[in-house]
């Protein structure tokens, strides 16, 4: 039996994940933008407007129950939100 250690960043995985929230932020502006919706018309009692300003600018990260709420609102699926390379 081999056992092979490696050590990971905490600096690289919140760099990582800091990457993925831009990318996701930029799909929701996206397909706001493309409804031509406005932030207000999308924030709901489960999601304010000032979550989805943070959200849209990768300065929060996100619940999966929010983020259905918001793919509800933005009338997509949530594979939709997630459909960015």
């Amino acid at each position: 039996m081999v056992l092979i250690v490696t050590t990971a960043s905490i600096a690289n995985n919140i760099e990582m994940n800091k990457e993925y929230l831009q990318k996701l932020a930029k799909q929701i502006k996206k397909i706001r933008r493309e409804k031509n919706l406005k932030q207000d018309d999308l924030a709901s009692e489960f999601v304010s407007r000032g979550m989805i300003s943070l959200l849209e600018t990768a300065r929060t990260d996100v619940t999966i129950s929010k983020l259905k709420c918001i793919a509800d609102n933005l009338e997509v699926t949530m594979k939709n939100l997630f459909d960015f390379e």
